[in-house]
């Protein structure tokens, strides 16, 4: 058995002499792990004591200072296991980085046809019929060359007349300026009138800035408002005295009325004998009969001396719608003469309205006319005459027989 080297140290690296401070718990446990039995015990194996060093090399201080390992084995390293994703991160795999592709224009060009059979692509078109003919554009007629007169050469432009040098003015001699009378002070703002409950009124004039000043020979004048309602009143002046006056007019002019019997209108004479009075007085009864609001009656017989003769009768009195009362005469008189349909005639006079008709008297043709208006109604009985002379005379007898008394 060899001795052991001075300068070998205890298998373990301890320094001899020195017990190292160990924990009691690790001092009661044993000192290595059991062995496996298939292994040799590790007082079998060689140790570097039992080796035989090499002569002639030196002893290398890192192999002096380096520690025998304490433990012959080691148990299995297990494999690591997977890391957990931290908070926020994504659970899916990360895709790989794509692979930068160069330029087209430095690749290699592929044919997409290549190996495919293309010959049946040449399918049989159908014969159309030939086009026709192109026909030319027509070419256009010859210029005739220009027979008249050349134009004349086209001169400079005139020129704009100079401008005649004015001669200097002579300097006038200045007039002293009147003295500026101070500017008039602005107006003072006119108070805006009390708007009324229901009315809307046009807004105040804007009032002066402060630093304003009136101009020379400023006045102020009152803005005058414009008022709508005058024209209101005048409309409704006319509406409510217009209207009167159109319709009473005729009536202030008609009535009342006084009547008198002349004794001759123009060649009529008022025939006074005993029958004619008697015929007269009978008929200024039946008019009073049947007129009962009459104010005065009249009637008379006239004649001429070539054997015309006129008898009229009427009365006085308000007549509210005179064309209704002579329709009425007009009808009532009918059965006594045997009067034909009346006609209308038209007198020229506002109120006043006049029926005529033909019939017969004593055996001869007669016509009878009456005219009413709102003051009067007169009736004539005309032989030897025609509708339209008959109502003439009838407007002659009226006018000299029948007086308004405002006329």
């Amino acid at each position: 058995m060899p001795e052991p080297q001075t300068g070998a140290g205890p298998a373990d690296g301890n320094t001899p002499g020195a017990e190292p401070d160990r924990d009691p718990a690790a001092a009661d446990e044993p000192s290595s792990p059991p062995v496996p039995s298939d292994q040799p015990e590790p007082s079998a194996q060689p140790t570097a004591a039992d080796q035989p060093e090499p002569s002639g090399q030196p002893e290398s201080t890192a192999t002096a200072g380096v520690p025998a390992p304490r433990w012959s084995g080691s148990a299995p390293v297990p494999p690591p296991s997977p890391r957990r994703p931290a908070w926020g991160e994504s659970a899916e795999p990360t895709p790989p980085q794509a692979v930068p592709v160069g330029p087209p224009e430095h690749q290699t060009p592929v044919d997409p046809w290549a190996g495919v059979d293309t010959g049946g692509w040449d399918l049989p078109s159908a014969e159309l019929p030939p086009l026709p003919p192109t026909l030319p554009y027509p070419s256009p007629p010859s210029t005739r060359q220009w027979s008249g007169p050349p134009a004349p050469p086209v001169g400079p432009h005139p020129l704009p007349p100079q401008a005649v040098p004015v001669p200097p003015q002579a300097a006038r001699p200045t007039m002293p300026s009147r003295p500026m009378s101070p500017p008039a002070a602005p107006p003072t703002p006119v108070r805006p009138p009390k708007q009324r409950r229901g009315r809307r009124s046009d807004p105040p004039p804007p009032a002066p800035p402060p630093d304003w000043q009136a101009p020379k020979g400023y006045v102020p004048v009152p803005v005058r408002r414009r008022r709508r309602w005058p024209w209101l009143l005048l409309l409704t002046l006319a509406c409510c005295c217009g209207c009167p006056a159109y319709y009473g007019f005729p009536v202030s002019a008609q009535y009342p009325a006084r009547v008198a019997l002349p004794v001759q209108i123009e060649d009529l004479s008022l025939r006074q004998d005993s029958r004619s009075a008697e015929t007269a007085k009978q008929l200024e009864n039946e008019v009073r009969q049947e007129h009962w609001l009459a104010e005065d009656t009249f009637a008379g017989v006239y004649s001429t001396n070539s054997g015309k003769r006129v008898t009229v009768f009427g009365g006085t009195g308000f007549r509210l719608s005179p064309e209704s009362d002579a329709e009425a005469e007009i009808s009532r008189l009918t059965d006594r003469y045997a009067l034909n349909a009346p006609e209308t005639v038209d007198t020229g006079v506002r109120g006043r309205h006049e029926r005529c008709a033909v019939g017969r008297a004593d055996g001869s043709d007669v016509v009878v006319c009456t005219s009413v208006d709102h003051g009067s109604i007169a009736t004539g009985v005309f032989t030897r005459l025609s509708v339209g002379d008959s109502a003439t005379l009838l407007n002659t007898l009226r006018a000299q027989i029948v007086q308004p008394e405002r006329g």
